[in-house]
């Protein structure tokens, strides 16, 4: 019979997410896991297996936490304040990360998936995750009227979703409110009913 872990699951896993946004999934040691998080090796070993895999927990645990949190808080919003608020709580997290960590999942992408057809693939289905999540709040907008017809739900939502990613890396070297409200305000500007394109007739 297998015995009981004798550590809180969740409160190791919110250290191991600290540790490796912190320092990258390179620079973290199982050293600086065994202080971060009270266990000993053999205990993270035997709980999660290599520092590999406990990464991916920590990543899973960080997207669930943060990410999908905000996608289901903002899912029962209007659908046009939905999207408003989930790019606005973006811009607010990156500006008080006084750190410059950027998002997670964001590092994950950048300084993992290259080196890690596996851990791609992991990312990749997060990233359809806000993907689909803006999309169903545009067609809902369009549906009802909020949102402007002139872009294809789909072609919104892909570009969204780089916004979101342009933002997130923005955020690490230039975090300016300015800079980052200004592309969010862009986006936004073109989910209007009618937006007037430049250029275009009146």
């Amino acid at each position: 019979m297998a015995r009981p872990r004798e550590f809180d699951e969740d409160a190791v896993l919110d250290a191991a997410v600290r540790c490796f946004w912190s320092r990258g999934y390179e620079a973290t040691s199982i050293r600086h896991l065994i202080e971060n998080t009270g266990l000993t090796g053999a205990s993270i070993y035997n709980a999660f297996g290599d520092k590999r895999a406990l990464y991916q927990r920590a990543l899973e645990h960080y997207v669930e936490g943060s990410i999908g949190e905000r996608m289901k808080r903002c899912q029962a919003m209007e659908p046009r304040a939905a999207i408003e608020v989930f790019l606005s709580e973006i811009v607010k997290r990156s500006l008080d990360d006084q750190q410059h960590r950027g998002c997670m999942l964001v590092n994950a992408a950048l300084d993992v998936t290259p080196l890690d057809p596996d851990f791609q693939t992991v990312v990749a289905s997060v990233l359809s995750r806000i993907e689909a999540f803006f999309l169903r709040c545009i067609r809902r907008g369009q549906a009802d009227g909020s949102i402007g017809t002139m872009f294809n739900a789909e072609d919104l939502a892909r570009h969204l979703l780089g916004v979101l990613m342009g933002v997130r890396v923005l955020a690490r070297v230039r975090p300016e409110r300015a800079l980052l409200e200004g592309v969010i305000g862009t986006a936004l500007a073109l989910l209007e009913p009618k937006v007037n394109m430049v250029g275009s007739s009146p």
